[in-house]
């Protein structure tokens, strides 16, 4: 928790002076979800994220500096610095996606779930048992993807856990205001599967309702829907002034810290000394800080990167060896159709 929130800081720095381009949406307050979740996963299992998706990332185990080098566009990033803030993804890790849209990576969970359970079933591959997350916000809960998924899951009862992060705001509109029946656990049941609501920021409380709801997927039992209540602690995107949020629900919430909140727990309760933590604070700052470091002094990727797996013609779309755009060889259209 305290890897992303640092994380998250020192994107918002790095974004300001310029080393990160486009949109760029931060978890600052929302990381007892992501902590309670994704730590209780095997490495096979999967996880799907939106555009908020570094601290998934960095909880499923891809490195600080890959992350960051992704968000400054470097060759060194987790996707070569292609995929930028909102697509974060590493096969190694089984992080599927970053997927930019709202809802667009609820059907990708799905279709990884329905692996898993292919592979089990018909492939006869006895141990596996993985189970896949999917990620998304409240706003995803009024689309279609949402509904069609719930639907196919619960009906092959597929090895997911539907996790809802309802930080109660789209950019601007407030989840009340944008949805007839604002509780979206009850949608579970309707299409035959448990629905779970959760503190999500209390990582102890989400952890409980994780461990069971993953565990019921890894047992073959099929799908849950669980909403973590949170909130944002930033505007919508580093673009955002957030300017519509009422400064007293701000304030309620931010008083609800989930990391303050943990480490209020570990000293009452013995688990940890106040120098402990902090110790654990330095050593997170200084994993950030070289991050930053090995971000900034990677190279870019070069011009023959641009146009890689973007076509699959065997004609050769892309960029040659020479670093020339191939459509720029006269030769290139040699036997094709004119249009």
């Amino acid at each position: 928790m305290i890897l992303g929130r640092s994380f998250e800081d020192m994107c918002a720095q790095m974004y300001y002076r310029g080393k990160m381009f486009g949109f760029v949406h931060l978890y600052n307050g929302q990381e007892a979800v992501s902590t309670g979740f994704i730590k209780l996963l095997k490495r096979e299992d999967s996880v799907v994220s939106t555009y908020r998706d570094h601290v998934h990332a960095l909880s499923k185990g891809v490195p600080a500096r890959a992350v960051m080098s992704e968000l400054f566009g470097k060759t060194t990033g987790c996707c070569r610095g292609q995929g930028g803030s909102m697509h974060m993804f590493s096969k190694e890790h089984n992080l599927i996606g970053g997927f930019a849209f709202i809802g667009e990576g609820i059907p990708v969970a799905t279709g990884a779930a329905f692996s898993s359970k292919y592979r089990r079933e018909v492939l006869k591959e006895a141990d596996c048992d993985h189970v896949t997350l999917a990620f998304f916000g409240d706003g995803t809960c009024n689309n279609g993807q949402f509904f069609e998924c719930l639907n196919m899951a619960a009906l092959w009862k597929l090895p997911i856990v539907f996790v809802v992060e309802n930080n109660l705001w789209a950019i601007g509109m407030s989840h009340v205001r944008a949805t007839s029946d604002p509780e979206i656990w009850k949608k579970g049941p309707a299409f035959g599967m448990p629905g779970v609501h959760v503190d999500g920021m209390d990582v102890l409380k989400v952890r409980e309702v994780a461990k069971e709801a993953i565990g019921r997927a890894r047992r073959g039992e099929g799908p849950t829907l669980v909403e973590c209540e949170t909130y944002r602690f930033r505007g919508h995107s580093l673009a955002d002034p957030d300017e519509l949020r009422d400064p007293a629900e701000k304030a309620r919430y931010a008083a609800r810290d989930p990391i303050t909140a943990l480490k209020k727990y570990m000293i009452e309760n013995s688990l940890a000394s106040e120098a402990e933590l902090k110790a654990i604070e330095k050593k997170i700052d200084e994993v950030v800080e070289e991050a930053v470091e090995f971000a900034d002094e990677s190279p870019h990727p070069s011009r023959s990167q641009l146009l890689e797996n973007v076509f699959a013609d065997p004609k050769g779309f892309g960029i040659g060896p020479d670093g020339r755009y191939r459509c720029e060889d006269p030769k290139f259209t040699e036997g094709t159709a004119r249009v």
